[in-house]
């Protein structure tokens, strides 16, 4: 199995046409059916074993709906038309201190849900120009349009998505 790139090593390339907007939006859509589908029959010890000291799967998960905040708080600040976008906590203070292990995963993937519907439903509001709005991504250091932080945001997600992935496969070996 090739090893995953760490996601603060990955680059990114943009400057796809806006029209395939609709097919990055099915993509957020589809994240918290696929993290249902891989966690369904899955033990709670194997959900929130922290493999080699690093998150356990329900910590991947609830990462996945702690960052919707930020792509929240970025949407609001390109319709604002703010220049610079808010930079990402980096430290993941906020998934470290959410404690996601205590809760159970049925009620955790409904939040995620929940969440993204939310997150969903105001990118599908989004006109082509609207869609189109550019301001610079601090850690990037690149203009980033609403297409292309959605985008970024079908990549993350799709990070993490590997990442639990790789645990079941680790903790059913």
């Amino acid at each position: 199995m090739v090893p995953q790139t760490k996601w603060v090593e990955r680059k990114f390339e943009f400057g796809f046409p806006v029209g395939v907007f609709p097919c990055i939006i099915e993509r957020l859509r589809g994240t918290p059916a696929r993290l249902e589908e891989i966690t369904a029959d899955l033990p709670r010890e194997q959900l929130i074993d922290k493999v080699a000291g690093k998150w356990s799967i329900q910590e991947h998960a609830g990462h996945v709906e702690n960052i919707d905040e930020l792509h929240n708080t970025r949407l609001d600040q390109y319709l604002a038309g703010a220049e610079v976008l808010e930079a990402a906590d980096m430290s993941n203070t906020r998934t470290e201190q959410a404690d996601h292990n205590a809760g159970d995963i049925k009620s955790l993937l409904a939040s995620i849900r929940a969440t993204r519907e939310a997150l969903v439903k105001r990118l599908e509001a989004l006109d082509e120009k609207t869609a189109s709005r550019s301001a610079f991504h601090p850690r990037l250091k690149t203009p980033m349009r609403i297409v292309d932080m959605a985008f970024f945001a079908a990549e993350h997600d799709d990070h993490h998505v590997a990442a639990i992935t790789e645990l079941v496969r680790t903790l059913t070996r």
